[in-house]
């Protein structure tokens, strides 16, 4: 009885064994296949990659906010570089993204070509007893192709690294990766100076009200400092006024430690400086002179009369050159009135009722600046060795000015 049950029992058995078993198999095998680090293939470049759309805003200083040439901020984007391109690409679930900071020689050869282990081995991690390198935000979340980075800023300079330069870096975080390689973005290499590097900073462009030593080839504290500030020009408003006014005294001042260069330098600086929205009035018996903010000579008014640049004689010139100088010296004093945003080559002539225009006419700023400052186009700019001069034009109106002493009190 138990070898017919035997019989009977045993290819029963054999077929439901060998169905477990094959089932187990093919389980296995799918399991397999779809674990990438147990797949056996030829390997292949990845064509995704990390990118920073937009250079850096430099130079940088440690505690300052890192952030694009456009002042924004910084921010990541996934691409598809397949055929030479750089497609956006959108995955379908959000990806952390590590902000890191690279040695500015990485990578050593040309060419993109590195792995994720040589991009790890380049990060460059804080000194002993620093704090980290890098502050801020530091991992942020990639949706729908775009990394927005927030504020982040560099505890210390890059000058104790051989390179001397840092590269900030952008990887997938580790376990986020989704089973993509995702090649890591990094920018182009730069300084990190010290914050107190920034207190010795140039402005481009200047402002009126900024300190002299803004300008280029004038050192805070220097010699060309210290000399300009015992005349009584402390900023660039001041510079420029004796550049107009006296330039003779300027250079003087300045004496022969100046080249010619550096004094060419220095004026194409001060020459890009934004003029603000003010304008001044001096006046006195029976008239007012209207100046830029850099005392260039607007118009005059006369007996109630408006007079433009043009409409003034060259009998009177000697009078008005020294109207403007007392003006120069008697600055603090004037009227001081906020108009429309004055422009470099704007002038403000149209803004009152004025003579019959005429042609150019040479106004008061020195040679240096005659052909490349874009001012007031009813007046150019020439001087002799000691002091500024008016030439104008003689005018057709039969309003204008026959005598100095009609100029000075309309008589």
């Amino acid at each position: 009885m138990m070898n017919c049950l035997y019989t009977t029992l045993e290819p029963v058995l054999r077929r439901v064994v060998t169905e477990e078993v094959e089932r187990s198999l093919r389980h296995r095998l799918r399991s397999f296949n779809r674990s990438p680090s147990l797949r056996i293939e030829a390997a292949e470049p990845s064509t995704l990659r990390l990118i920073f759309p937009r250079g850096l805003s430099l130079p940088i200083f440690t505690g300052s906010r890192v952030m694009d040439e456009e002042s924004n901020q910084l921010h990541v984007a996934l691409v598809d570089t397949r055929d030479d391109q750089m497609a956006p690409v959108t995955l379908p679930n959000p990806i952390k993204i590590d902000i890191v900071v690279l040695d500015g020689d990485f990578p050593s050869g040309e060419g993109d070509n590195w792995t994720s282990e040589e991009f790890d081995r380049s990060i460059v991690r804080e000194r002993t007893g620093k704090r980290p390198l890098l502050a801020g935000e530091l991992s942020v979340t990639l949706r729908d192709g775009v990394a927005l980075i927030g504020d982040i800023e560099f505890t210390d300079n890059s000058s104790w690294i051989r390179s001397r330069k840092f590269r900030i870096g952008a990887k997938v975080a580790q376990g986020s990766s989704q089973g993509v390689r995702i090649r890591e973005a990094m920018t182009e290499a730069f300084v990190v100076k010290d914050h107190r590097g920034e207190l010795y900073k140039k402005h481009h462009p200047p402002m009126l009200g900024d300190e002299v030593w803004r300008l280029e080839k004038i050192g805070k504290d220097g010699a060309f400092h210290k000399k300009l500030a015992s005349e009584g020009v402390h900023n660039v408003q001041d510079f420029l006024k004796m550049s107009v006014v006296d330039p003779a005294k300027l250079r003087k001042i300045l004496g022969p430690g100046m080249s010619e260069k550096m004094w060419d330098v220095t004026i194409k600086h001060a020459k890009t400086c934004v003029m603000g929205n003010k304008y001044y009035i001096s006046r006195g018996f029976n008239y007012k002179l209207f100046l830029n903010p850099i005392c260039q000579l607007m118009k005059a008014e006369i007996n109630g009369s408006i007079y433009p640049i043009q409409s003034l004689t060259s009998i009177n010139r000697g009078y008005l050159e020294n109207l403007v100088r007392q003006a120069y010296v008697n600055w603090s004093s004037l009227e001081e009135i906020e108009t429309g945003l004055l422009t470099q080559g704007e002038h403000m002539l149209d803004q009152y009722p004025t003579q019959q225009k005429h042609g150019p006419t040479e106004g008061y700023m020195p040679n240096e600046m005659h052909n490349s400052w874009p001012i007031n186009q009813t007046y150019s700019n020439t001087h002799d060795e000691n002091r500024f001069r008016l030439n104008m034009l003689k005018s057709n109106s039969d309003d204008d000015l026959t005598s100095p002493k009609s100029f000075i009190t309309g008589g």
